[in-house]
Formats: C-alpha cells, structure tokens, sequence
C-alpha cells in the first residue's frame, strides 16, 4: 500500500465559524490551530497547507483560566537598546484590539516557517459578532459542546 501524499490542487477548503464567548483561550487555540493545519482530515500532507478557512467572532470574550488575566505578560521587542515592552493580557484584553489575544495563542501554536505563515492567513479574528465572510457560508463548530473544560463563566 502507497502514502497518500496531498496535491495542493487536490485540496478542498471549508470555512468554518466559531463563537468564542465564554471559551477558555488555550483549549480554543488547540482546536483552531488543529483545524488550520488539516490534522483532522484523513488526507494531511505536512508539507501542504490542506487546513480549513477559521473565523473566530466575540474574540473580546475569551475566558483565561486562573490569574493569567493579571499574570500573563506578552513581550514585544521594539529593536532598539532597552526596547524591551510589556503587557498584561488584562491590558490587551481592554485595549483597542483585544482579538490579538487569540491570535498569539492560535500563532504559537503552529509551526514556524513559510507553511505556518501561510496557514495562520487562514484565520480571521473578529472582537465583536459582525464579520464580513457571510458568502462564504461557514459552518458553525460548537467548540463549547465538544468538552466541558472549553468552557468558562466569566
């Protein structure tokens, strides 16, 4: 018997909607970062991109277990001596852009290189419930349901 080994060509790619209120942050991006590689398809290819379109909406309502509101610190190094800035989840979370939360974790979590750059262009965040990808008609993925540690009262 022959590996079957993805053809870029070959690859049908689905659109998937996920709610994200209430989901606790790491156990989402696990899923997320599953599902933009293909691991949940029969047919991965590690080497192509074979995953699904991912819009995340209500990005703003991500639940983060235990203190890490206030604990977590995401680094960013400007490029200059002493350039070195942090902020706390919290910050971001209340900030102007608090769907980056959920960027970082899904980012983190697939590889690095030219394939996890093109696969994290697969995914769309959104704050808020409005998005503009209605014509793509996504199919809904009830991440909540799947298991219960998902999720998190706020």
């Amino acid at each position: 018997m022959k590996t079957y080994s993805a053809k870029p060509a070959e690859i049908q790619k689905k659109w998937i909607l996920i709610d994200a209120k209430g989901l606790v942050v790491g156990r989402l991006a696990t899923l997320v970062a599953m599902r933009l590689r293909g691991k949940h398809l029969p047919t991965y290819t590690p080497h192509v991109d074979c995953g699904d379109n991912v819009i995340i909406i209500n990005a703003a309502k991500v639940v983060l277990t235990g203190r890490k509101r206030e604990r977590k610190v995401y680094h960013n190094y400007t490029g200059y001596i002493g350039g070195i800035k942090e902020r706390t989840a919290k910050s971001i979370l209340e900030g102007r852009f608090p769907e980056r939360v959920v960027e970082k974790a899904v980012e983190r979590m697939l590889p690095r290189g030219p394939l996890g750059r093109q696969q994290l262009g697969n995914l769309r965040v959104y704050a808020g419930t409005e998005h503009p990808h209605e014509a793509q008609q996504p199919a809904t993925v009830d991440v909540a349901s799947m298991n219960r540690k998902n999720m998190r009262a706020a």
